[in-house]
């Protein structure tokens, strides 16, 4: 199993100049709208379990199949 896929590669390399660990650039670069500025993605209790899940994977949580939204949620703003 390879790494997470990251959808900005451009915000991820600059978010890892930065400093940012491997797995909190990515968990930035993945979230809808990445790169635009203002904070215009919806907060994590706005989207579905569905939403929560592919957003888990695309940054390699473990364990997310088992949990709940709100441990999906805590788990995103914790990775």
């Amino acid at each position: 199993m390879g790494e997470p896929r990251i959808k900005n590669e451009d915000q991820y390399e600059a978010l890892r100049n930065k400093g940012y660990s491997k797995e909190k650039a990515a968990r930035i670069a993945n979230t809808p709208n990445a790169g635009e500025k203002g904070g215009k993605s919806d907060p994590y209790e706005e989207w579905n379990k569905d939403e929560l899940y592919d957003q888990a994977k695309n940054v390699g949580i473990e364990g997310r199949s088992k949990m709940k939204k709100s441990e999906l949620i805590s788990a995103l703003r914790n990775n």
